[in-house]
């Protein structure tokens, strides 16, 4: 029937029926599910770069080898297979490495090989995800920094723990 369903405005109410309903794809409800989905996008992030960052020189290392491979002639299959040996086999010996080695320095300087690069991987992804919401260039860069040290921190302490976890539950067994 016509009558039945009527904008009154375009952000104000809908009559339905003769019965006055609020709107509820107004414009503030558009931008808190913007802000709310934002959040969730960062908060995902942070959790992938938290997670992977443990993984980022051996990525970087099969990266570069499976680019190696491609241009001395091996096509995408060859660098790929090249590439992906190439991270298995960096992330095995830092494991080994890691488990077999008993001075203490020597440990630490083998975990800040593979934290390093975790750091680096941590404050490219802070200041790619500040400066889409932070205007001043001098805030990107102090929470780049601390997302940085987060990264970094989380790293050294997952690697850590791999070092002291028993063999049983590590790839690499002594």
């Amino acid at each position: 029937m016509p009558g039945d369903f009527m904008l009154c405005s375009p952000c104000a109410m809908v009559v339905v029926e003769g019965a006055t309903v609020p709107s509820q794809t107004g414009v503030s409800t558009m931008i808190v599910l913007g802000i709310l989905t934002s959040f969730a996008a960062i908060a995902g992030l942070c959790w992938l770069v938290f997670n992977l960052a443990v993984f980022a020189l051996p990525f970087l290392v099969g990266l570069h080898t499976g680019i190696w491979a491609y241009g001395t002639g091996a096509g995408w299959f060859g660098a790929i297979l090249v590439g992906g040996f190439a991270a298995g086999l960096t992330l095995a010996i830092g494991q080994a490495l890691i488990l077999l080695v008993r001075p203490l320095w020597a440990r630490f300087v083998i975990a800040l090989i593979f934290v390093v690069p975790a750091v680096l991987a941590g404050f490219h992804a802070t200041l790619g995800i500040t400066r889409a919401m932070i205007l001043s260039e001098t805030w990107q860069i102090v929470f780049a920094f601390i997302g940085a040290g987060a990264v970094g921190v989380s790293a050294f302490l997952r690697i850590a723990g791999s070092a002291s976890e028993p063999s049983d539950s590590s790839p690499v067994s002594a």
